[in-house]
């Protein structure tokens, strides 16, 4: 199947593609990814995603405390040479029977 894209939306497409080759958007990916891996790793290990209590003030001192808290555990994994604690990526149950069997 061929697929031809409008004249505009193909020069855009193709613009896009080459700037993702640059050195600079390769540098301001990777600093997005350190921050999505951060925002994650706090999800993660404090439960950000709802916050506990109601009111602005309470909400912000959660997310404070929330931020000291993965604060001490790199700052635990860095003095003691180990990694942060990173949850196991889900697995189906088909996947597992599969690698069981490839075992």
């Amino acid at each position: 199947m061929l697929t031809l894209r409008p004249q505009e939306l193909h020069e855009a497409v193709a613009a896009a593609r080459t700037a993702q080759k640059a050195d600079t958007w390769q540098a301001k990916c990777a600093l997005r990814a350190g921050v999505e891996g951060t925002i994650n790793q706090a999800l993660d290990v404090t439960g950000m995603r709802r916050a506990r209590y109601r009111g602005l003030p309470k909400v912000s001192l959660q997310r404070a405390f929330s931020a000291t808290a993965v604060n001490i555990i790199r700052l635990d994994a860095y003095w003691t040479g180990q990694q942060p604690h990173r949850p196991r990526t889900r697995m189906s149950r088909l996947s597992r029977l599969a690698y069981r069997l490839a075992a």
